[in-house]
C-alpha cells in the first residue's frame, strides 16, 4: 500500500531545484507521465523549466500537491486541500480525483469541495455520534431536516416543549428581545396544519417516483426514465421548499405564543 499525504503544511521545496526536477525527487528523469501531470496542474513549456525560488506561493502549494500524486499512491490522505489552492487548481484537482483509481480520504470544512470529490462522508459537528454516511454531505443534512421536521410534525407535542425549554432561569441573561409576528397564533396554527398536510402529500410522491425511477432504470426505458427522473426533481424541490417554510412557520407560532 502506497500512501500519498498532502497536509496544510506541505513538503520541504529546494529553491535550488527546476520543477521538473522536483516532481521526481531528483532520483530520476522526469518522463512523459511527469510532464502530463505538470501540464495538468498548469505548468507548461518553460513553466516547467523555472526555478523553484521564482515560484510564486500559489504555485509552490500546487507544486507540493502534484509531489504527492507523482508518488503514484493508491490511498490518498488530503487535509483541508482547499485552504491554500486557487480557483482554479482546485477545479483541476477536482477533475483529477473524478478519475481517481484508489482510497480517497479528505478532511475538509469545504462542503462543496466534498460533494464533488466523496462517495460518503464523517461528520463531527459535535451534536452527533460521528459515523459513516453514505451519499455525502448534502444527502445527510436533507435527510437530517426532513426527519427533523417529519419527528415533529407526527408529535406536535415535542414544538410545545421546545419551547418551555427556552425559558430562562431568573438569573440568565437576558438575549435582545424578536420582533413580535405580525400573524395571529390562530393563523400560524392554520398554515402549518395546512403545510403538514402538503408535506405529507408531497412525501408519497416522492416515495412513489422513486419506486417508478428504480423500476424505470432497469427497464431500458430512457424515455420514461427522463420524464420521471424530472418529475421527481421537481416534487423534491417542492418538498424540501415546504420544510423550510414550516420550520419558518413553527419558529413564527412559538415567537407568537411567548
Amino acid at each position: 500500500m502506497r500512501i500519498g499525504y498532502y497536509d496544510q503544511i506541505g513538503v520541504e521545496l529546494d529553491p535550488r531545484q527546476r520543477v521538473r526536477e522536483a516532481i521526481t525527487g531528483g532520483r530520476r528523469e522526469p518522463d512523459w507521465q511527469d510532464s502530463a501531470l505538470l501540464e495538468s496542474f498548469w505548468f507548461d513549456g518553460d513553466a516547467q523549466w523555472a526555478p523553484i525560488e521564482l515560484l510564486s506561493g500559489g504555485e509552490r502549494r500546487r507544486l507540493q500537491l502534484l509531489l504527492v500524486l507523482a508518488q503514484k499512491p493508491n490511498v490518498l490522505l488530503l487535509d483541508e486541500p482547499t485552504n491554500d489552492l486557487d480557483l482554479d487548481t482546485l477545479r483541476v484537482l477536482e477533475e483529477f480525483l473524478d478519475d481517481w483509481p484508489g482510497a480517497l480520504i479528505v478532511v475538509s470544512h469545504d462542503r462543496a469541495f466534498l460533494e464533488r470529490t466523496v462517495a460518503d462522508v464523517i461528520i463531527m459537528d459535535g451534536h452527533t455520534t460521528p459515523s459513516r454516511r453514505p451519499g455525502g454531505y448534502a444527502a445527510w443534512e436533507e435527510k437530517r431536516r426532513s426527519s427533523m421536521v417529519r419527528g415533529r410534525i407526527s408529535d406536535p407535542g415535542k414544538s410545545a416543549s421546545k419551547s418551555s425549554n427556552r425559558t430562562k432561569s431568573p438569573g440568565a441573561a437576558t438575549s435582545p428581545v424578536n420582533k413580535k409576528p405580525t400573524r395571529s397564533a390562530s393563523t400560524l396554527r392554520f398554515l402549518i396544519k395546512d403545510l403538514e398536510k402538503e408535506i405529507k402529500r408531497l412525501t408519497k410522491v416522492k416515495d412513489r417516483l422513486e419506486t417508478k425511477v428504480a423500476e424505470l432504470a432497469t427497464s431500458g426505458n430512457h424515455v420514461d426514465l427522463t420524464t420521471s427522473g424530472a418529475e421527481l426533481t421537481a416534487v423534491i424541490s417542492e418538498l424540501e421548499s415546504a420544510e423550510e417554510q414550516w420550520l419558518q412557520l413553527t419558529d413564527e407560532a412559538e415567537q407568537a405564543s411567548n
